[in-house]
């Protein structure tokens, strides 16, 4: 045979073996598949350290604890007005147990003619509710629930003379019905007022609700009357009111809680008699301007304090001597009475505006109480002793 045939018949055979060898491992051995990469961690360009980490997990255990102490404490109010077959449910709001005894405070607005309220706890049990006191100066009010003490946790009320622009607060309430709503923000801001609901009438439209707490926690209708706390879970104010430009009652960012030290100087006296009695210096100003403004204009001998426009007849100031304005004065096309003795201090304490003023009385003073009222008359300062009465109702 030839070497080329020969070499062929080989080559033959060989590709023979090899195919019979490969159909037999494949019939005979079951292929491995490859092992899949694990996933991979993405980098990022600022990962976080290991100690925030830590801190971040403990501000969330400190919030997630806040909540679990203080929700049982929030209580969903809802008030049905009319009578009989025609009563209906009119709204609803929140509030908070402050003792063992059944009382919870809200808001006054939250209440006011109300026919019947309903308080449903946050473990879903319910009770009827009725009115002790109510004060439509503060917008504070507080009611009562008779129900076993095992069903009340009451809170723990801070300092709201402490609460710095800045600092963490918590809101929990019930928005929208949404019970147990809980949202974190900051104190905006210190020292707002809000209108009091109650107008005297002997002082239409001057007495404000002071030291007012500004927040940008998330408040929408459904919180009023629902506590304000810091991250300690005090209470340091009562969540009352929203700013809206645009009609529509929804957060905005403005937020404005009543101080829980206004709580604890209206509410015991609610509990024990039903209402609130308020120091009166009878005095009126006018607010769109203050003495810092006024000063160049009318060449005024200081710059902060009261221009006092009118005093009320008989009132406190006209016993005392004080003196209102006796003359009109034009200042940026407005009309402001001027003449009148300005106030720069009480009890030495130095009073930059209006607000200022009725914030002190109230905090500070009580009503029989005579106080040294600093005054300046004709240029000249003289101290004025006034015997304080009580604001009319």
């Amino acid at each position: 045979m030839k070497p080329f045939k020969m070499l062929g018949v080989l080559l033959l055979a060989a590709a023979t073996l090899a195919c019979s060898t490969e159909s037999f491992l494949a019939s005979t051995v079951t292929p491995v598949p490859p092992k899949p990469n694990p996933p991979s961690t993405a980098v990022l360009p600022t990962p976080l350290p290991a100690s925030a980490g830590a801190q971040l997990s403990s501000e969330d255990a400190l919030l997630e604890n806040l909540y679990l102490r203080v929700n049982p404490a929030v209580v969903n109010i809802t008030v049905s007005a009319g009578t009989g077959s025609q009563l209906t449910e009119s709204g609803s709001g929140s509030g908070f147990v402050i003792d063992k005894n059944g009382h919870i405070a809200t808001n006054n607005h939250v209440v006011a003619d109300a026919t019947e309220l309903e308080v449903t706890f946050s473990d879903g049990r319910v009770a009827m509710a009725k009115v002790v006191g109510a004060d439509p100066y503060s917008d504070l009010a507080v009611i009562k629930v008779d129900v076993p003490d095992s069903w009340l946790t009451p809170v723990e009320l801070g300092d709201s003379d402490t609460v710095k622009v800045g600092q963490r607060v918590v809101a929990i309430g019930n928005p929208f019905g949404l019970q147990g709503s809980m949202t974190l923000g900051i104190v905006s801001a210190l020292g707002r007022t809000l209108p009091a609901e109650q107008q005297s009438a002997q002082e239409p439209g001057q007495f404000q609700n002071p030291q007012i707490i500004q927040t940008d926690a998330a408040i929408n209708p459904g919180n009023s009357g629902g506590p304000l706390l810091d991250v300690r879970g005090r209470v340091v104010g009562v969540n009352a009111a929203i700013r809206t430009d645009s009609g529509t009652r929804a957060n905005s960012g403005v937020g404005f809680a009543i101080p829980v030290n206004t709580v604890k100087r209206v509410v015991p006296q609610l509990v024990e008699k039903g209402s609130v009695s308020y120091p009166y210096l009878g005095v009126t100003a006018d607010n769109r301007f203050s003495i810092a403004e006024l000063a160049m204009e009318l060449k005024l001998p200081v710059d902060h304090g009261v221009l006092i426009s009118t005093v009320t007849p008989n009132g406190p100031a006209e016993q005392a001597g004080l003196r209102g304005g006796d003359k009109a004065a034009q200042v940026r096309g407005a009309q402001v009475t001027v003449g009148g003795d300005i106030i720069t201090a009480i009890e030495g304490i130095q009073v930059s505006d209006f607000d200022a003023m009725i914030a002190y009385l109230i905090n500070h003073t009580k009503v029989g109480q005579t106080v040294t009222v600093t005054i300046i008359r004709d240029g000249k300062e003289q101290a004025v002793q006034v015997k304080l009465g009580e604001r009319p109702r």
